[in-house]
């Protein structure tokens, strides 16, 4: 198969991700608001790591892969490591370049994102559009809906007072291109527990016009101290569902 690649000098300012970042010298800058902004408004993420105010401050890793696709395109097949919590304001080079693999760094040279392609590249900006949104928003719902379910099926829970629930990667692969919007649709989700350490696989099919036109999957690490308890699990799912309804009531209401 040929391999296409078109070389982007800047990330397309015109795509709706232009609220959720700056550009510093060339680099890329998030700021705690853009970030928290965008996991909610857009990915309906509610995770209090993503809060302004957050002690542990992370940016989303759904931002992150966002903003690559914006920057290179959406390929046949993709793979994005994440391999660094991203603060606030850090500044972050995702250098112009055709190569097969990238890495985003910040000034001081740490990783905080791998990404290998492969394929041919569409630079369509309603496609790749219609697809984060899709994306994000799936990836968004992953908790509770998906996640306790597993855990209650494992007997096993993460510690609700520090819940440590890590996205390592995620994988693309898609048939062809050939296509103007894209939806996703959640697959069977596995979870492999060893320990008190589990990995979850949560699987999808990618749809374009009623057909499938590609699958992937999320990676997460959880630690899972302690066995499953329905009732506190209960609790802390309806406060973090009740501060989500709250906070999308809010940005409702006019004015």
């Amino acid at each position: 198969m040929v391999e296409l690649f078109i070389v982007p000098e800047l990330i397309n300012n015109n795509m709706f991700l232009k609220d959720f970042y700056s550009f510093h010298e060339g680099n890329v800058s998030i700021a705690a608001e853009q970030a928290s902004i965008f996991a909610k408004e857009v990915a309906h993420d509610f995770n209090p790591l993503h809060d302004i105010d957050s002690k542990r401050f992370c940016v989303p890793g759904d931002l992150l892969f966002s903003l690559a696709l914006e920057k290179y395109g959406l390929s046949q097949n993709m793979h994005f490591i994440f391999s660094g919590m991203v603060g606030h304001d850090v500044l972050l080079n995702f250098p112009d370049t055709d190569a097969g693999q990238i890495d985003v760094n910040d000034n001081q040279g740490k990783t905080y994102l791998q990404i290998e392609r492969s394929g041919s590249i569409s630079r369509n900006v309603a496609l790749i559009e219609s697809f984060i949104r899709d994306y994000v928003a799936f990836s968004g719902q992953n908790f509770p809906y998906v996640l306790v379910p597993l855990l209650e099926r494992e007997n096993v829970m993460f510690n609700l007072n520090r819940p440590l629930v890590i996205y390592e990667s995620m994988t693309l692969s898609f048939d062809h291109l050939d296509f103007q919007q894209a939806s996703v649709e959640m697959l069977e989700p596995k979870i492999e527990v060893n320990g008190k350490r589990a990995t979850a696989f949560l699987h999808f099919q990618i749809k374009a016009d009623g057909a499938i036109v590609g699958t992937g999957f999320k990676k997460l690490a959880i630690s899972v101290p302690s066995a499953y308890e329905a009732e506190p699990m209960r609790a802390f799912v309806d406060e973090y569902l009740a501060r989500k309804n709250d906070y999308l009531a809010n940005l409702a209401v006019p004015g």
